[in-house]
C-alpha cells in the first residue's frame, strides 16, 4: 500500500511528530511504501519527498511586514502548500492520505486536492483543533470550552491563544472559514481518536459519531522493566502552565524525604525554579533538556512517574512509556489520563491543581511497600501489552484505511 503521511512539522517537535515517525517506521517495517508531506526545517528527519516540502514560518515572532502578511494569509490558505501537495499527489499516486496536524502552516488549502482525486483520507486527532481554535482547550490556568457552539469569537475576547489580539483574531477567523467550508468533514472519512475522552469530546461538540474511531496510542515494548531503586519521582515534559507543575511542587516541597527530578524545558522554567528556591526544596532537581537515551536510564531507576497536567490530556506518550517500563504513575484525573491509570492498580489519580490532594496522594505512594510498587508496575506493563503495542495499533490503523475506502489490505 502506498501511504502518504501529512503533518506540519517533520522533526520531533512534539507528541504528534513522535507518533507519526513511529507510525512511518511500523508501516515501512510491514512492507508498505510510505511518503511524507510537511514543512522544511533544519531539524527534520530525512525524507525522500523533501523536495515537495514547503517553507516553514515561525509564527511566534515578527519577520517584517511583508513576511508577516504572508504568514497571516497562510493561516487561511497556503498556496505554496496547495501547489506542492498537488504535485506530490500526482507524482506518487497514494492509496490513502493520513493527516495529522496541518493547521496554521500547511492549512486546509491541501484538502481539495485530496477530494479532487477521490483519495481515501483519515486523520489522527492529536489535539482539539477539529472543534476549537484554542486547540489545547486550555486558557488562563484551566480547561476552556468558551468556543463551543461556534462561539469562536471568544478566543479573541479572552485572548486564549496569545496576548496578541491579531493572533487570536486569525485563529478565530480561520476556524469560522474552515467550519463554513466543512473542510475536514468533507475530506476525511475516518477520524482516529487516541483516547475515549477525545472521541466523546469531539462528538459532544458536534462531529459525526459515524466518522470517529477509538484507536489508542501505542508505545514500544520495553523488554527489561525498570529496576527503580533511585528513590525519586520523575516528571518528564514541557515546563508550561497547562502541565500543572506549580501545585505538584507546592505539595512536594513539604515532603523532602521524596526527591523529585524534573526533565524538560519551557516558558515556566524560571518561575518554577524560583518557587522551588523560595520553598527551600533542595530535594527537587531541574535537569533541563535530557536526551531520549539518558531519559530512559533516569526513568529506569525512578520510583514513579508524575504527570500533574491541568489540561485535557489526550493520550500521554510519557505515561505510556513509563507504563511500558513498569513504573507506577501518579497523574491527574483529567482528559485521557484515567483511561491509562487506574487508582491503586497501576498508580494514583489526583484532582488537577489541588495541592492538598497532591499531598495526600504523594503520602499514599510513600506508604506503599516495594511489593505493591512492583505489582503496580507489572499491572502497567500488562495494560500496555494488552492494547498499546505497535503491532496491535498497526492493525487498527489499517482497518481504518480500509474503512475509509482503500480497496484491500496489502
Amino acid at each position: 500500500m502506498r501511504i502518504l503521511q501529512v503533518n506540519k512539522f517533520f522533526d520531533l517537535h512534539g507528541g504528534a511528530e513522535v507518533y507519526m515517525h513511529g507510525l512511518i517506521r511500523e508501516l515501512e517495517k510491514q512492507g508498505h511504501d510510505v511518503h511524507a508531506f510537511s514543512t522544511l526545517g533544519i531539524k527534520n528527519l530525512p525524507s525522500r519527498d523533501e523536495r515537495f516540502f514547503v517553507t516553514r514560518f515561525h509564527l511566534d515572532q515578527s519577520d517584517g511586514l511583508w513576511t508577516d502578511l504572508i504568514k497571516a494569509k497562510n493561516f487561511f490558505w497556503n498556496i505554496e502548500a496547495k501547489e506542492r501537495f498537488s504535485a506530490l499527489l500526482d507524482a506518487i499516486k497514494p492509496d490513502v492520505v493520513h493527516l495529522h496536524n496541518i493547521y496554521h502552516h500547511l492549512s486546509t488549502s491541501i484538502l481539495p486536492e485530496i477530494i479532487k482525486r477521490k483519495i481515501p483520507c483519515v486523520q489522527t486527532l492529536h489535539d482539539y483543533k477539529l472543534i476549537a481554535p484554542n486547540y489545547a482547550m486550555f486558557d488562563h490556568g484551566a480547561p476552556c470550552e468558551r468556543s463551543k457552539h461556534g462561539r469562536y469569537y471568544n478566543v479573541i475576547r479572552h485572548r486564549c491563544l496569545s496576548d496578541k489580539w491579531l493572533y487570536n483574531a486569525l485563529a478565530a477567523g480561520e476556524m469560522y472559514f474552515t467550519k463554513f467550508r466543512q473542510s475536514y468533514e468533507r475530506t476525511v472519512s475516518i477520524f482516529l481518536c487516541p483516547s475515549r475522552f477525545m472521541k466523546e469530546k469531539v462528538e459532544d461538540w458536534g462531529e459525526p459519531a459515524s466518522k470517529l474511531r477509538y484507536v489508542p496510542n501505542p508505545t514500544d515494548r520495553i523488554e527489561q522493566p525498570a529496576t527503580r531503586g533511585g528513590g525519586y519521582l520523575l516528571y518528564a515534559g514541557r515546563l508550561s502552565q497547562e502541565k500543572g507543575l506549580k501545585s505538584f511542587i507546592e505539595a512536594s516541597a513539604k515532603l523532602p524525604e521524596l526527591p523529585v527530578k524534573i526533565a524538560g524545558r519551557g516558558p515556566e522554567e524560571e518561575a518554577l525554579k524560583k518557587l522551588v528556591k523560595d520553598r527551600g526544596a533542595h530535594h527537587i532537581e531541574f535537569l533541563g533538556f535530557v536526551a531520549p537515551r539518558d531519559l530512559q536510564n533516569i526513568r529506569h531507576h525512578a520510583e514513579a512517574l508524575v504527570l500533574p497536567t491541568l489540561s485535557y490530556e489526550n493520550a500521554s506518550g510519557v505515561v505510556l512509556e513509563a507504563m511500558a517500563s513498569g513504573l507506577p504513575c501518579i497523574v491527574t484525573r483529567t482528559g485521557g489520563n484515567p483511561e491509562l491509570v487506574t487508582d491503586t492498580e497501576n498508580g494514583f489519580l489526583v484532582k488537577p491543581g489541588d495541592t492538598e490532594d497532591w499531598m495526600r496522594n504523594l503520602r499514599r505512594f510513600q506508604a506503599t511497600t516495594e511489593e505493591i510498587r512492583t505489582q503496580m508496575g507489572n499491572n502497567a506493563r500488562k495494560k500496555i501489552h494488552a492494547k498499546h503495542l505497535w503491532s496491535d495499533h498497526y492493525n487498527k490503523v489499517l482497518d481504518c484505511y480500509v474503512e475509509a475506502g482503500v480497496s484491500r489490505r496489502y
